[in-house]
C-alpha cells in the first residue's frame, strides 16, 4: 500500500497499517497491552464477519490504536465502492457512525486529526477513556481488537447488552469461549459466554500479524446474540453458581454444591443435595451441558435459600 503522507487522501480502507503507525509517531506498547493488528489481509477480513443481519447503523471499536481497524470499520459504514467494503456493508445501510475508545490520549488525539474528516462529517467519535470505566455509547455492534490483559472483563460488559460482537482474543480464551460440555476446555467462561450469544471462532491469527508480536496466537471470535434454550429465574445468581460449581471441576456436583455454598450463596446447599437428580449429582461439572447448570440453578434457588454475595 502506499505510504500517504497524509490521512485524509486516502480513502477508507486503504490506508497502511504501518504508514498509520509512523504517522501517529508512537510505537503500540508491549507493556500497556498494546499490540496493533498490521496484517491487511486480516483486517480487511474482520468487519465481514458480523452475521449477515446485523444492524451496523452505529459500530462500537474498542482500543483504536493507531486506526487500522478503524479505517476498515469506516470504509464499510461510509459504504466505499472497494469490493471487500462492499460485501461487508451489504444490505446494511449506509452511512452509519462508528464509535472507538481509545484509552491512550496520545493516540485518541492522532485518530481525529487523521480522520478529521470522518469526524466533522459525523461519521466518527472519539472516546478517549478506559473501556471499563466510561459510559458506553449506544451501539448497534462491536468490532474491536481488545486489549487481552482485560479482554474477559470487556467481553463481559459488552455481551450482556444482546448486539452482536466480532472480537480479538487470545487463542486460549476463544477456545474456552466455544468449548461444548465434555471437552477440556469447557468452564464457567463456556457456560456465562453461551448464555448470551452463539459464539464461533471466525478466524485464527497467527502471532505474526501484530506489531509487536504477542506471545501466543490469537482468534476472531463472532458473538450472535441470542435467546439461550433454557430459564433462569435470577441471571445474577445462575452466574454466581456456575462459577461456584467451577472452582471444583474435579469434584462430583453434589460435593461442588456442598463446597462452594460461600460462593454461590447457599445457606443450604445439602438441602440442594438432597433435592437433586442422583445421575446430575454424580457427575463432574464440566460435563453438565448449560441447560443443566440452568435447572440445578432453579433448584438451588428454591431449596438452598439463596443470599447476595
Amino acid at each position: 500500500m502506499t505510504d500517504l503522507s497524509t490521512g485524509e487522501a486516502a480513502a477508507y480502507g486503504d490506508r497502511d497499517p504501518d504508514a498509520l503507525a509512523r504517522r501517529a509517531g508512537e510505537r503500540a506498547n508491549p507493556d500497556r497491552d498494546q499490540h496493533f493488528l498490521v496484517d491487511d489481509r486480516v483486517l480487511d477480513r474482520i468487519p465481514g464477519y458480523l452475521p449477515d443481519d446485523a444492524d451496523a447503523s452505529h459500530l462500537l471499536e474498542i482500543g483504536g490504536g493507531a486506526g487500522a481497524l478503524t479505517d476498515r470499520l469506516l470504509a464499510a459504514i461510509a459504504g466505499d465502492d472497494s469490493d471487500g467494503y462492499r460485501a461487508a456493508n451489504a444490505g446494511r445501510g449506509a452511512p452509519g457512525r462508528l464509535s472507538v475508545i481509545e484509552r491512550d490520549g496520545t493516540f485518541a488525539d492522532f485518530l481525529r486529526e487523521e480522520f478529521a474528516t470522518a469526524v466533522d462529517d459525523g461519521l466518527l467519535d472519539v472516546i478517549e477513556g478506559d473501556a471499563l470505566d466510561v459510559d458506553l455509547p449506544p451501539f448497534t455492534a462491536c468490532v474491536a481488537n481488545l486489549p487481552y490483559g482485560v479482554s474477559s472483563e470487556i467481553a463481559f460488559r459488552l455481551l450482556p447488552e444482546g448486539k452482536p460482537l466480532v472480537l480479538m482474543f487470545q487463542a486460549e480464551f476463544a477456545e474456552r469461549m466455544v468449548a461444548s460440555a465434555g471437552e477440556s476446555e469447557y468452564g464457567r467462561l463456556s457456560v456465562s459466554a453461551q448464555h448470551y450469544a452463539a459464539v464461533e471462532i471466525a478466524e485464527r491469527v497467527p502471532k505474526e500479524a501484530f506489531d509487536p508480536q504477542p506471545a501466543v496466537e490469537s482468534a476472531v471470535v463472532r458473538c450472535t446474540p441470542r435467546d439461550p434454550d433454557y430459564e433462569v429465574g435470577d441471571e445474577a445468581f445462575f452466574l454466581r453458581f456456575v462459577k461456584a460449581l467451577f472452582t471444583q471441576r474435579r469434584k462430583t456436583v453434589r460435593n461442588a454444591i456442598r463446597n462452594t455454598g460461600h460462593i454461590s450463596g447457599l445457606d443450604d446447599p445439602e438441602a440442594v443435595v438432597d433435592a437433586a437428580d442422583e445421575e446430575l449429582l454424580s457427575r463432574r461439572p464440566g460435563t453438565l451441558e448449560p441447560a443443566a447448570f440452568a435447572a440445578l440453578a432453579e433448584l438451588a434457588r428454591e431449596h438452598g435459600s439463596p443470599t447476595e454475595v
